[in-house]
């Protein structure tokens, strides 16, 4: 009997995407089972890899190149991502994300680039944006980006305010009466941090250090980011939204531009169709380069495996390491047990993800 399985990892950071990923696996199982309907459904949560995972995903996707002005002022060939129904996919980490920095510029980063793409795509029609944030590098509250999308950001002399946080802190005004409309179907941030603006679950506190910053530096940025609230227009009730804290603060950025906040692995998973293709599948196969005690919060296995729920399909896990109680899943693989130790499975993931896929598959 012919079986359909369904392949939904999201990417191991640093090593695989979820495209490559999902397609190891499935090399892996057809050498055990090369009679399966296998369809492979690349998963992302809003970050690193989002935009991979809808083009891997969705029939009819295309890349449209973009050139944007990067973190650290250097040009970046980047793209977003057309879908058949009008809407268009941009993903900060390509265009402001960290790994474009070296070394790291805690209060000079900042997300101009990310605002460009969008107008872009706003440019080139876009009926609705969905952004996906994630891998920033910068704590400059949104103002880059939305400067890239007609915001005007003044100092005390009414000059324009310098990117970055450290241009934040010089910031007196804010005029956002120019600022690039909404595509008609809105716009949709992608993101699975909760995270607010300020204090010390914020942008400034939780993140900063990731991207450079001192625990001085840390109370600069905050205070820097509290101007900002200060300055914008209903900055006061934005700036506690759960998400506004995301990508450096650029999650309140965007909704004080009227976007809306989504859970990153529920809104991916809807887009790219995941609950159609799980329904009357014989097993879906996920994974994530580490399986810990956040994975159950929001991450891609765990919204993977409630859809599956939904249908009462199986779930089995793969992860580059398993961290955390996995008994709740029908199967599991590590590809740090496959391979030995962790840094064989990272020198050559492919070969473990193939391992792993053609283990499930025997069951």
């Amino acid at each position: 009997m012919t079986r359909r399985i369904v392949f939904a990892p999201d990417s191991f950071k640093g090593t695989a995407t979820a495209s490559d990923a999902a397609a190891a696996l499935a090399r892996g199982w057809r050498t055990v089972a090369p009679d399966d309907e296998l369809v492979e459904k690349p998963m992302a949560d809003g970050g690193e890899g989002t935009l991979d995972a809808f083009a891997g995903s969705v029939p009819g996707a295309e890349r449209v190149p973009v050139t944007v002005q990067g973190p650290d002022d250097r040009p970046v060939d980047a793209a977003w991502l057309r879908l058949p129904d009008g809407s268009a996919v941009v993903e900060l980490a390509m265009t402001s994300g960290i790994t474009l920095l070296d070394p790291l510029r805690p209060l000079d980063a900042h997300t101009l680039g990310f605002g460009q793409a969008i107008a872009a795509a706003l440019d080139a029609g876009a009926t609705r944006v969905l952004l996906a944030l994630g891998g920033s590098s910068s704590t400059d509250g949104g103002l880059g980006a939305l400067a890239a999308l007609g915001g005007v950001f003044l100092d005390a002399q009414r000059r324009p305010v310098r990117l970055g946080n450290r241009g934040v802190g010089a910031l007196a005004r804010v005029d956002l009466s120019r600022l690039r409309a909404l595509p008609v179907d809105g716009a949709l941030i992608l993101s699975d941090v909760t995270n607010p603006l300020l204090g010390p679950f914020g942008a400034a506190a939780i993140f900063g250090p990731q991207k450079g910053a001192t625990p001085e530096l840390v109370e600069a940025m905050d205070e820097n980011l509290a101007r900002l609230v200060r300055a914008m227009p209903g900055g006061d009730g934005l700036c506690e939204e759960p998400g506004a804290g995301a990508a450096g603060g650029t999650g309140f950025g965007l909704l004080a531009w009227g976007a809306t906040m989504a859970g990153g692995s529920g809104a991916v998973a809807d887009a790219i169709g995941l609950s159609e293709a799980l329904r009357g599948a014989s097993l879906v196969v996920t994974g994530e380069g580490r399986f810990d005690g956040q994975s159950a919060a929001g991450k891609v296995p765990s919204e993977v495996a409630a859809r599956a729920g939904a249908w009462g399909v199986p779930v089995a896990l793969v992860a580059g390491a398993i961290d955390a109680d996995a008994s709740a899943f029908a199967a599991s693989a590590s590809l740090t047990e496959l391979a030995g130790d962790g840094a064989a499975a990272m020198a050559d993931p492919l070969r473990w993800l193939e391992a792993a896929g053609a283990q499930l598959a025997r069951g």
